[in-house]
């Protein structure tokens, strides 16, 4: 059980079925797909027999399919977030902004929030691919190595931001990956001074991403937009140049709107 659960838990408002059947959602991903009966136990750590049970009640309810051996998700899982977005109101309200600024710059534009240690995407506008993985709604990424990651980190309270830290794998992605405490809280600061960060080669060789904060109506940092580009493009003062001006326009204007709804 996680830590973080241990209070609900020891208070009996803690319904352990339904995290398990939590759990056994999320062991499907973009790499993972399809999985066995054996691969969703170990990924979500349950016995063969509680995955199973699992497995079964959620293809009776349309969440999971099989063909006898392999299980997947089916479509249908996008109603559990959907309520969320819908209610955020955030994505319909950032799309087109990213729109224009991804035609602009030519290049992709995307929106996420920070879901514990994670950025998670809810808004994008895609124009070629550059990344090894395929980013879509609700892909996730650590957020101490990414660009919005950053900016939703830097927009924390200290405290706030020191207890994420502390609880982020902080894996090496490649070699020039910022993983040091004190290293990250220093850029953190710079970023929070100058209202915006930039990545470069830290999540993946040859990506730069920079991105912007978007604030809520009380002034508190809500979401981020980014644009990333390939390190071919130029150089970082070049792209700096290119890309940070269009980028804050386009936050600005987003949170022009977030402060009307």
């Amino acid at each position: 059980m996680a830590a973080e659960n241990t209070d609900a838990a020891a208070s009996g408002e803690f319904v352990q079925s339904l995290a398990r059947g939590l759990a056994v959602i999320r062991a499907f991903d973009a790499e993972h797909p399809e999985l066995s009966l054996s691969d969703v136990a170990r990924r979500a750590e349950l016995t063969r027999a509680a995955a199973r049970r699992f497995l079964h009640t959620l293809t009776a309810l349309g969440y999971v399919r099989t063909d006898g051996r392999l299980f997947a998700l089916t479509p249908r899982v996008l109603e559990l977030g959907f309520s969320y977005l819908s209610s955020l109101s955030l994505p319909e309200l950032v799309q087109p902004h990213l729109e224009r600024l991804s035609r602009e710059v030519d290049e992709s534009a995307s929106a996420a929030v920070l879901d514990g240690t994670d950025i998670v995407y809810v808004a994008r506008v895609p124009t070629r691919r550059i990344m090894s993985v395929r980013i879509t709604i609700g892909t996730r990424f650590p957020a101490f190595a990414t660009s919005m990651g950053r900016v939703l980190l830097a927009g924390l309270p200290d405290a706030d931001r020191d207890a994420v830290l502390a609880s982020s794998a902080r894996e090496h992605f490649t070699g020039r990956t910022l993983t040091d405490p004190e290293a990250l809280r220093a850029e953190l600061e710079r970023v929070r001074a100058q209202g915006w960060a930039l990545v470069d080669g830290e999540l993946e060789p040859g990506l730069r991403s920079i991105a912007a904060p978007v604030h809520g109506k009380d002034g508190s940092v809500i979401a981020a937009v980014n644009v990333s580009t390939s390190a071919t493009r130029g150089t970082l003062a070049q792209v700096r140049a290119a890309l940070v001006p269009p980028l804050r326009q386009t936050a600005a204007a987003i949170d022009a709107d977030v402060r009307l709804i």
